[in-house]
């Protein structure tokens, strides 16, 4: 552990105690996730059965034709939000936001099919960062004409962060936004009990195991029959693939980002 990041750790558990040992457990849980990965005996990809035609197979898992119209309007937005980024003169991508990476494209374009096919009331999203996701989400409620998102997310150590955490939202899209800073530990069960039944579930924040077993644990009884979780980087552990084994979704796929060898993941509940 870097001797700057554990003095900024231990000043944030100073001031924050359950989000400083949270930050902390983070990192004893990476090394826990790595070593069971490694006695699995295969690569992620291969483990999770991914391929890169996750677009066609994300459809199908709705029972959805592909192509379709919705997809094409992707692009546009995505270069929206890429150019809107650039202007502002923050980095995108890989390695952006503090060591971490900007949604990959290819999660993205789920969830904006995803949201232009459920038309969701209420969606629940953790990890933030500059925003892509929320943006692309927001922007989909906007074109649906209804719908809320609420979106958990712990700011960076770095107090000179905190100015970026969702930079990418327009003004013009915030009205249907609910920004909740804080661990998913914290806020995700009391939020969830607030609102109910919910249609769509995004997890993209701290990708331990044991967080994702969490959020998902909390997030699937919510889910509406026919919903839809969708899991960003299921490669850093095996909680993803364990929670389809032992829940059964519908439906569920595994896909590879554009870029790094990044997988994301989607399940779908029983109708």
């Amino acid at each position: 552990m870097r001797l700057g990041y554990a003095t900024r750790a231990a000043s944030s558990m100073l001031l924050h105690p359950v989000q400083g040992t949270e930050r902390v457990r983070g990192r004893i849980d990476r090394h826990r996730d790595q070593r069971e990965l490694a006695r699995a005996g295969a690569p992620p990809a291969v483990i999770y059965r991914a391929g890169l035609d996750g677009a066609a197979r994300l459809h199908a898992a709705l029972g959805l034709p592909w192509p379709c119209e919705t997809a094409a309007t992707f692009g546009p937005a995505w270069d929206a939000v890429m150019s809107d980024l650039r202007a502002s003169g923050l980095p995108v991508g890989l390695s952006s936001y503090a060591g971490w990476n900007d949604s990959d494209r290819t999660f993205a374009a789920a969830i904006w099919c995803v949201i232009a096919h459920l038309r969701p009331a209420r969606v629940v999203e953790t990890g933030v960062a500059h925003g892509l996701t929320t943006r692309l989400i927001l922007e989909g409620l906007r074109r649906s004409g209804a719908g809320h998102l609420w979106s958990i997310d712990l700011p960076a150590v770095d107090p000179a962060l905190h100015r970026e955490i969702g930079v990418a939202v327009p003004d013009r899209l915030r009205s249907r936004w609910t920004y909740i800073p804080g661990t998913s530990r914290e806020r995700l069960p009391a939020l969830l009990d607030e609102l109910g039944d919910i249609e769509v579930f995004v997890h993209d924040s701290l990708h331990t195991g044991r967080n994702t077993r969490f959020e998902l644990s909390c997030a699937w009884p919510r889910l509406r029959s026919g919903g839809a979780a969708v899991v960003d980087d299921i490669d850093h552990s095996l909680a993803f693939r364990k929670f389809v084994a032992r829940e059964h979704p519908a439906s569920w796929i595994a896909a590879r980002h554009v870029l790094g060898p990044g997988l994301w993941g989607a399940a779908i509940k029983a109708a």
